[in-house]
């Protein structure tokens, strides 16, 4: 029978030498990796009071995007959904009704917005789909929670804060995104 891998070894048959069968060596050895993790520096990061420095691709909590006047991107076209490897995103589609003009850009905006997080794996596929540049993925990790139902997010949870009422929040919020989505565009 052909191994499927290189890594396989024959097994050592022959008897065990007293060195072997008291384990003094196997011990020591040990104790020598052991003790020489301990001299070396801790890769644990004091979370609260430092923070520890991302990469530009890492992927954290989605957002749902607004323009300069606060109305909504999102237009519902379900391209983010279908993108979705894990189905983790549900919508429903509705139309804009007279007056709702400063609310949603085009005609058509979702109603219902979710994602949910316990599913999604952070691909950043729904961010690529979307034509509108609606859904973006911040620098911000997914919170912990006790409860399955906290980490359905729905549209209220993901949008941005408005940027007319609270341009601070909205900002912060932005992250270092919109550098990004403008050098795209341009």
């Amino acid at each position: 029978m052909t191994p499927f891998t290189n890594r396989s070894k024959p097994v050592d048959r022959r008897p065990m030498s007293l060195m072997e069968k008291i384990y003094v060596p196997a011990v020591v050895e040990g104790l020598a990796i052991t003790f020489g993790h301990i001299f070396r520096r801790k890769p644990t990061i004091q979370f609260p009071e430092k923070q520890r420095v991302f990469g530009t691709a890492f992927r954290g909590l989605h957002v749902l995007n607004r323009d300069e006047e606060g109305r909504e991107n999102c237009t519902a076209c379900g391209l983010c959904a279908v993108a979705c490897p894990a189905e983790a995103i549900t919508m429903e589609a509705a139309e804009r009704q007279p007056g709702e003009e400063n609310l949603y850009r085009e005609e058509k905006y979702a109603a219902r917005y979710e994602i949910n997080m316990l599913r999604c794996i952070f691909c950043g596929l729904c961010e690529e789909a979307c034509p509108k540049d609606a859904i973006y993925l911040t620098e911000t990790f997914t919170p912990s929670d006790y409860t399955r139902k906290q980490f359905i997010y729905t549209k209220e949870d993901l949008l941005i804060p408005h940027p007319v009422k609270e341009p601070e929040a909205y900002e912060k919020a932005l992250g270092n995104k919109p550098k990004r989505i403008k050098q795209k565009d341009s």
